[in-house]
């Protein structure tokens, strides 16, 4: 964004505060008199505020929050963001890895594309920190899991701490989708899937 459109954007943010004072006190049927008593800031500021003649700063802006009981952000009327998820999808041992959450910390979700005949994470069971959700969209997962092998097919889920030796891959001759959530935190693992039936 340019030095203009930021100047710009914040003028349209401030440009609110005026009106969005004046209808906060209102609500709460109190005079300037009263927010100046409780708050400590001059009628006559509170009057230039509120009226936009003067731009609030961050020691006005507190204590004014504070009386009318609302966040910073909402008392400026700060847009929020586009909710929409950018991603940026990547591949790893074959696996297409697609984003669909922004979050750093805590459960992160992804949308995952494996290949036919993708064995992914190298091909052997591993285990690292953490907790792992999985649900099928499309074709059939194979899990490896403390032993067991469970093919997930549309429909069914699988949760587990992945503590446990662990292997997912796509066995199939078609493509396989799964929603993942990915938790930094093992827990117990919870599992609904068929095991796959062995031939004889």
């Amino acid at each position: 964004m340019t030095a203009n459109g930021s100047v710009d954007d914040l003028d349209a943010v401030l440009g609110t505060l005026g009106p969005r004072l004046r209808a906060l006190r209102e609500q709460r049927g109190a005079t300037l008199a009263d927010v100046a008593a409780a708050t400590g800031i001059s009628v006559s500021t509170l009057s230039r505020l509120e009226s936009g003649l003067r731009r609030p700063a961050l020691e006005l802006l507190l204590p004014l929050a504070r009386f009318h009981e609302v966040t910073i952000d909402d008392l400026v009327d700060v847009p929020h963001g586009d909710p929409r998820v950018v991603s940026h999808p990547t591949v790893r041992h074959g696996v297409t890895y697609v984003p669909l959450s922004r979050r750093a910390e805590g459960p992160r979700a992804y949308r995952l594309v494996y290949p036919p005949r993708t064995p992914a994470q190298g091909g052997e069971p591993r285990v690292h920190e953490g907790y792992e959700w999985l649900y099928v969209l499309h074709g059939t997962l194979r899990l490896v899991l403390g032993g067991r092998e469970l093919d997930l097919v549309p429909g069914e889920a699988a949760e587990f701490d992945t503590r446990v030796p662990h292997w997912l891959g796509n066995v199939t001759d078609e493509p396989v989708e799964v929603l993942a959530l990915y938790g930094p935190q093992g827990e117990r693992m919870h599992v609904r899937a068929r095991p796959r039936r062995r031939e004889t």
